[in-house]
C-alpha cells in the first residue's frame, strides 16, 4: 500500500500522528499547570484519569499514536539518507535557512523519548499503572490518585528539575519544526500562509514549554521555602 510504502505515505502518518501527539500535549499542559493553582483540582483530574476505561483506551490509543510517530520517524530518516548517499558527507554546514530543528529532528527525538522514559518511571508506572495492579499502599511518596504528591516530591529534586528541563526544551525545538511541517503535508504549503504557521508554531511551542516549565520551577521553588 503506497501510504506505507511512499516517503509521501510516510509523511502524511507522521503529520496525523504528530497532530494527535500535539493535541495530547496541549491538554495534558494545562493539567500540570493547575497544579499551580489548585493541588486538589489536580488530584481531581488524577483521579477522574485514574482507571476508568475510557482513561485507559486513551492511554493505549497514545501509546500507539506515539509508537507510530517514532517508527515512521526512523524509517523516513533512514529512507533520506540511503537516497542521499555519501552526498550527506559533502557539507558539514547546514544551508542558508535551514533551521536547526529541521537538521535535527532525530537527535531531538531521542532527547524526547529518553524524556518520556523518565517521566513513565516517575510518574505514570506510580500512578495509573499502580492503579491498574492493585498497588495503592506500597509506594513511599503517596497514593496512586495524589499526583500533587509526585511533583512535589520529584520537582524537589535538583538533577530531576534539570533533566525534566533539557527535556521540555528538546521539545520546543522540535515543535516549531513539527508542528508546521505537519500541517505543510497536509497541505497547507502555500507562500502566504508557511511563514504564518512558522510564527504559529513558535508561539504555540513556547506557550507549551512555558506550561510544563513552570510547572517545574515553580515547585523547585516551593521547596525550598
Amino acid at each position: 500500500m503506497w501510504l506505507f510504502k511512499s516517503s509521501i505515505g510516510k509523511k502524511l502518518i507522521m503529520s496525523i500522528s504528530g497532530i494527535f501527539l500535539i493535541l495530547f500535549l496541549t491538554f495534558h499542559m494545562g493539567m500540570n499547570v493547575t497544579a499551580i493553582f489548585s493541588e486538589e483540582a489536580y488530584n481531581g483530574i488524577c483521579e477522574l484519569l485514574g482507571v476508568n476505561w475510557y482513561a485507559i483506551v486513551g492511554t493505549l490509543v497514545l501509546a500507539s499514536g506515539f509508537l507510530v510517530h517514532v517508527i515512521f520517524a526512523f524509517l523516513l530518516t533512514l529512507q533520506n539518507r540511503k537516497a542521499r548517499g555519501n552526498k550527506r558527507y559533502v557539507h558539514s554546514k547546514a544551508p542558508a535557512g535551514v533551521e536547526f530543528a529541521s537538521q535535527n529532528m532525530l537527535v531531538l527525538g531521542l532527547i524526547v523519548c529518553m524524556g518520556l522514559l523518565l517521566h513513565f518511571a516517575q510518574f505514570w508506572y506510580n500512578m495509573q499503572f499502580a492503579e491498574l495492579i492493585g498497588n495503592h499502599s506500597n509506594n513511599l511518596i503517596g497514593s496512586p490518585s495524589d499526583g500533587a504528591a509526585f511533583i512535589k516530591h520529584w520537582f524537589s529534586i535538583p538533577w530531576v528539575c534539570a533533566a525534566y528541563l533539557v527535556w521540555f526544551a528538546a521539545l520546543w525545538f522540535h515543535l516549531t519544526h513539527g508542528f508546521w511541517s505537519a500541517l505543510q503535508t497536509l497541505g497547507w504549503n502555500n507562500a502566504i500562509w508557511i511563514n504564518r504557521l512558522k510564527c504559529i508554531s513558535n508561539i504555540f511551542a513556547t506557550v507549551i514549554f512555558g506550561g510544563f516549565a513552570s510547572v517545574v520551577i515553580v515547585f523547585y521553588f516551593k521547596s525550598l521555602v
